[in-house]
């Protein structure tokens, strides 16, 4: 068998598993979704963010992309924003990178990556507003491992200077925005304590969309 008979196979299976600790568990998830949790995540296959964060089908709300962006251009990213915030009215917003990243690393490259440039270039700019403290990082590895950490915050911070979390969290305290890195070496998720509420007061003056 192929992998990719073996996908419908493992389907199956997981069907039998569900009906077998809740018969009625797929009627329940036709009725609709009402998530607490939006996840945004990187696309990299090593990083499946319901496995590692132990979350049931129903209960986060999941975007990924190459290195777990929030462009201020990207229709993509904003969507899923303002439909999770909006509509289902998620009370936590997170923002999930992880160390070894191939897309930051790439964008680290100084080579030309087609496509990818316009895409990768949202890190480098991250490189470049921190730049002082990533060049007085001589091992290269910590260098890349803090510069993911760096672009989860600008991120969250993407959120935050959307008009639609704005409007929500001057509304009623929510969502809450958490930035987490997963370390691949270790399975662990590292909460980065980001401090939303310090930097939606230190970028209203000019991000001010809310009222």
């Amino acid at each position: 068998m192929n992998l990719y008979q073996e996908v419908f196979e493992k389907n199956k299976a997981w069907i039998e598993r569900q009906k077998a600790t809740d018969a009625d568990f797929f009627q329940h998830l036709s009725e609709g979704q009402s998530p607490e949790v939006l996840y945004i995540g990187c696309s990299d296959s090593r990083v499946t963010a319901e496995d590692m964060t132990g979350m049931k089908p129903g209960e986060m709300f999941v975007h990924r992309n190459i290195a777990n962006l929030v462009p201020n251009n990207d229709n993509n990213s904003a969507s899923v924003i303002e439909y999770a915030i909006g509509h289902l009215n998620v009370k936590h917003v997170v923002v999930c990178g992880h160390y070894f990243c191939g897309g930051v690393k790439a964008a680290m490259q100084a080579q030309d990556l087609g496509i990818l440039n316009p895409w990768l270039r949202n890190i480098r700019d991250v490189f470049r507003l921190h730049s002082k403290e990533l060049n007085a990082i001589e091992d290269e590895d910590a260098r890349y491992n803090r510069l993911v950490e760096l672009n989860v915050e600008e991120q969250c911070i993407n959120v935050i200077k959307t008009a639609i979390f704005q409007k929500h969290y001057n509304a009623d305290n929510t969502p809450t925005i958490h930035g987490w890195v997963f370390d691949i070496k270790t399975g662990k998720l590292i909460d980065l304590n980001f401090n939303y509420e310090e930097k939606l007061k230190s970028i209203q003056e000019i991000y001010n969309l809310g009222k």
